[in-house]
């Protein structure tokens, strides 16, 4: 099931990337400079878990994506729109690796299941 998963959102970061570079050709360097800024939430853990944790799960979760993206489209703001699909190949990126949205107790700990040093954790 999980490699299902990892093909399923290896077929969404292919989408997203390319509905982006259709409708924004020659973004490139947009493109490249806005797609790890979700990462810098990471930062937020060094604060606490719970601020961390929460900033993190925003700018990975699909479905608010998806809701910056309607927003975008429907306020004709190529902005949010070009924000909106980059974060999401992003997201998609992200779960292909693994990497899934977080839970409080454990940094380690995704909705995928565990990750890094936890990983004997998962009951496979």
């Amino acid at each position: 099931m999980k490699n299902l998963l990892k093909l399923e959102s290896a077929g969404l970061f292919l989408l997203f990337s390319s509905v982006y570079f259709h409708l924004y050709p020659g973004t490139w360097g947009f493109y490249l400079a806005v797609f790890f800024l979700p990462d810098v939430s990471f930062a937020l853990f060094l604060i606490t878990k719970k601020l961390g944790t929460i900033t993190y799960n925003i700018f990975h979760h699909q479905g608010v994506l998806v809701l910056l993206l309607f927003v975008g489209y429907f306020a004709k703001e190529d902005i949010l729109m070009k924000v909106a699909l980059i974060f999401l190949a992003h997201s998609t990126f992200d779960r292909v690796a693994g990497y899934g949205l977080k839970y409080s107790d454990s940094f380690d700990h995704t909705h995928l299941g565990w990750i890094g040093k936890s990983k004997h954790l998962n009951k496979e």
